[in-house]
């Protein structure tokens, strides 16, 4: 594997390279490489993200955190389908994007519900068709964090343009980067194979539906900072199920233990000190290899956001709560609903039976 080749390497595949080697010359030269590719990735998010900030203003630095999320997505992964309609799927998606959030923040509750159910599911629809390169967990993602910190007037003006600028870049690296890859499946193809008997087609719905609903009950209970529940409830509701169980369990484990790391490191640090513990969470997460430690310095840099709002308690307390009722009410949610869709399929499927066999 030459240098190139193993900047490629994610967390677990870096480490498991490092691990490969006996001799302790060897496994240091590669240790250092690894430093060096976290250090050069996190130098390019920061770069990336600050430039976002210098152009469409501070508020829209989550614009910049969106578009580095699909530009770093779309090196590796695609739509499924031809890639000149792929760059169309791009353009629908930005378009949520850029309107979805703002428009369920303006709708009273209920409205805001069937917003983001509706938001949800055409991202999952539209973006995540081939489930195993989990496009989900960007564009989804990036729905709920621009719907958290959301913006008005001038910033909502400027957000408009850094995401039609993003969706620009994101289709051409779609487009240059996998020109090669040939698919059969068109864009409306997405559309005509939306069915109950599928278990890609259960796993968008309960994942809208889900993270909707979860989302719901907290602006209803009037828990501040509910799109931290629908992170915790799409993180944790991935397309193989049998691992729902287990990023659940995870999930949960990592926000106590990162929140409670983080309250102790507060108060033990110095004043001046403080705000980088932000920083110390993306680079934290950078080393991670495990989920429990990835959700453990996630809660970092969302903790260090929320302080100056609730104070270091509050913003500890309610982090836990979030995910701890975000991750088990869709672990809960995905168990009931998953077997309910699949009996509405079976309602639906046995009159056609019956008239196949008569």
């Amino acid at each position: 594997m030459n240098f190139y080749q193993e900047l490629q390497l994610n967390q677990a595949g870096s480490k498991s390279y490092i691990a490969s080697f006996k001799n302790p010359k060897d496994k240091c030269k590669h240790i250092a490489v690894y430093l060096f590719k976290i250090a050069l990735v996190v130098a390019f998010c920061v770069s990336f993200v600050t430039l976002f900030s210098v152009l469409f203003g501070n508020e829209n630095s989550i614009a910049g955190v969106v578009v580095l999320l699909c530009v770093l997505a779309f090196r590796y992964s695609d739509l499924g389908i031809q890639n000149s309609q792929g760059t169309l799927g791009i353009l629908f998606i930005y378009g949520i994007l850029a309107f979805g959030p703002k428009l369920s923040n303006l709708a009273p509750t209920g409205l805001s519900f069937c917003i983001n159910l509706i938001c949800i599911f055409a991202l999952a629809l539209i973006g995540c068709h081939n489930i195993t390169m989990f496009n989900h967990s960007t564009f989804v993602l990036s729905y709920l964090l621009l719907f958290g910190y959301d913006v008005s007037g001038k910033a909502y003006q400027m957000r408009l343009i850094s995401l039609l600028i993003g969706a620009v870049l994101t289709a051409s690296i779609l487009y240059f980067k996998h020109r090669k890859v040939e698919y059969k499946r068109s864009f409306m193809d997405l559309f005509k194979e939306i069915h109950l008997s599928s278990s890609r087609t259960r796993w968008q719905i309960c994942l809208s539906v889900g993270i909707s609903s979860a989302m719901l009950i907290a602006a209803l209970l009037n828990v501040p900072r509910v799109y931290w529940i629908g992170i915790a409830a799409m993180s944790v509701l991935i397309p193989f199920r049998k691992d729902v169980e287990y990023r659940t369990k995870h999930r949960v484990l990592g926000n106590i233990l990162g929140s409670a790391i983080f309250f102790i490191a507060y108060l033990i640090l110095p004043e001046e000190i403080r705000p980088c513990l932000g920083i110390i969470g993306g680079i934290g997460t950078g080393f991670s290899a495990s989920y429990v430690w990835q959700s453990a310095f996630n809660a970092f840099s969302a903790i260090t956001v929320a302080v100056p709002t609730f104070g270091l308690a509050y913003a500890v307390l309610l982090r836990i709560f979030t995910n701890v009722f975000g991750s088990i009410y869709m672990w809960l949610f995905n168990r009931v609903f998953d077997p309910f869709l699949l009996f509405i399929n079976q309602i639906f499927e046995r009159p056609k039976r019956i008239s196949t066999t008569s």
